[in-house]
């Protein structure tokens, strides 16, 4: 039994913040909920639940009582295994209440309320393509994002309080040196392996029940527990994971494009990642995963190192074969998997390939960082953004529902986590060396539909340590160093130097 594990003061901390998380997860539901089942009527009312759940929960959390357990506690941590439960719950909820402290919950309330309400508006916005209508709402979030950055008196840049949401200890010129290094790599291969027209097979016709049963099959393949989560359609695919066993995955189906097999894929890495987190973190602040760049690593991971790779398609193919015959059935396997990872200048985020994808988080970090700063206002950035995306990407930008309107981030005021997006992809190469080492026979097993050992291994290293060390001790742990781009762009380059996008 763990030394302090009798404290009367560590008792009443854990029960404390064992209830600040369930209202926080209860909070999560009625935002999943919004988004998937609630009637649309309901919104307006939806907003000011969310909102009181937030205020209820973040003035519970910042109450100075908790501060006091916290220095009460502090004699004892020295005699505590840095890396056990106990420990990482004092070291993680001190730092998480001394940042809450600083938030007046009334901000807090209002930055849950307008994300709310903006959302529903970005739906209607998007699907008429109407910036003009969301603008407002975008407005409302950036001034509330800086309230909250003033909060914070940042030493360096004003971005670095909105990325450390995110990605705890990181700082906006770390991220900046990582995408400095990709930026002209990403740009040159993407200009080299462009190309503009994608074979028929790839427009369908997918009709939605037969890409419903892949999804499942997918997920119970990748290794969720039956019984432990669900798979539902939104607007914009998402997972949310209420408790290690309640994981809520959600997509979206299109008749003439393959979006949602992988955005089923990406979503089951993140819930992958939540469902493997230690049982003996349910309840706590540590059950999540450990930052937005691991768990960008593991959507990524499951999505495109091993959901776009030749050894799942020898296993799958004829599945999908079985499932659009009159669309595959005559389409070798080679012709699909060089269709499938065809580089293009695709104007929708979620749809790029591995190639560009890099350029369109890179384009919304600049932007972003250009909206907090004032160099640009809300009326100029539809404009910034599609002079940008034709520098970056080489293509003219149709309309506002393929460009700025296109990603709910910004409605639900998450600025910040874009480049999370990136910084997952290039930590999920430094994960594969590892897994390979481990695992020298991994791509016989994906081929032969076998993901226990991948997800075993993957659950030891990484899932199961939840949020008990900060982002960076977990990176080094899991491949001994920290984030580094090198190997990501030796996995594009050896990818498509193979030349399967011939």
């Amino acid at each position: 039994m763990s030394p302090i594990a009798t404290n009367a003061a560590f008792a009443e901390l854990r029960q404390r913040l064992a209830e600040i998380h369930d209202l926080r997860q209860a909070t999560m539901l009625l935002a999943w909920d919004q988004l998937v089942k609630m009637p649309p009527l309901g919104a307006g009312v939806r907003a000011h639940q969310i909102a009181t759940l937030e205020s209820v929960s973040h003035d519970r959390f910042i109450d100075p009582a908790i501060g006091r357990l916290f220095e009460e506690l502090r004699p004892f941590e020295e005699s505590l295994d840095y890396d056990s439960d106990d420990a990482s719950l004092i070291r993680v909820g001190r730092r998480d209440w001394e940042k809450a402290s600083r938030v007046p919950t009334e901000l807090a309330a209002e930055l849950a309320l307008v994300a709310s309400e903006a959302q529903e508006a970005w739906a209607t916005a998007r699907a008429d393509n109407d910036y003009a209508a969301f603008r407002p709402w975008l407005d409302k979030n950036l001034e509330l994002r800086k309230r909250y950055v003033d909060c914070f008196d940042p030493t360096d840049e004003p971005y670095d309080v909105l990325l450390d949401d995110f990605e705890p200890g990181m700082k906006t010129a770390e991220v900046r040196a990582v995408f400095d290094r990709l930026k002209p790599e990403l740009r040159a291969l993407a200009t080299e392996l462009a190309t503009d027209e994608a074979p028929a097979f790839m427009s369908g016709p997918f009709p939605q029940a037969a890409q419903e049963a892949l999804g499942q099959e997918i997920v119970k393949l990748f290794g969720l527990t039956e019984g432990a989560y669900r798979l539902d359609t939104t607007v914009h695919p998402f997972c949310e994971a209420i408790a290690t066993h309640d994981v809520r995955l959600t997509t979206r189906y299109l008749s003439d494009d393959l979006h949602s097999v992988f955005s089923t894929m990406h979503e089951v890495g993140h819930g992958l990642y939540e469902h493997g987190v230690s049982t003996t973190l349910e309840r706590t602040l540590l059950c999540s995963g450990a930052s937005s760049a691991l768990h960008e690593s593991q959507s990524r991971l499951w999505e495109n190192v091993v959901g776009r790779s030749m050894p799942f398609w020898r296993c799958f193919y004829p599945r999908l074969q079985s499932a659009f015959p009159g669309t595959f059935g005559d389409v070798d396997l080679d012709e699909f998997y060089a269709a499938l990872n065809r580089v293009s200048r695709s104007f929708i985020r979620v749809d790029s390939d591995e190639v560009s994808y890099g350029l369109h988080i890179i384009l919304r970090f600049e932007l972003e960082q250009e909206l907090l700063s004032g160099a640009i206002t809300t009326a100029e950035l539809p404009e910034a953004w599609n002079a940008r995306f034709a520098e970056l990407i080489g293509a003219d930008v149709p309309d506002n529902r393929a460009g700025v309107l296109q990603d709910i981030h910004w409605a639900f005021g998450g600025f910040g986590y874009f480049p999370t997006y990136q910084l997952g992809n290039v930590i999920s190469a430094q994960i594969w060396e590892k897994v390979r080492e481990a695992l020298p026979d991994v791509d016989a097993q994906i081929e032969a539909g076998e993901f226990a050992a991948l997800g075993g291994w993957l659950r030891e290293n990484l899932y199961t340590l939840g949020r008990k060390f900060t982002p960076q001790v977990t990176l080094e742990r899991v491949v001994g160093g920290p984030i580094d781009p090198e190997p990501y762009l030796a996995y594009l380059k050896t990818k498509y130097s193979a030349g399967v996008a011939a």
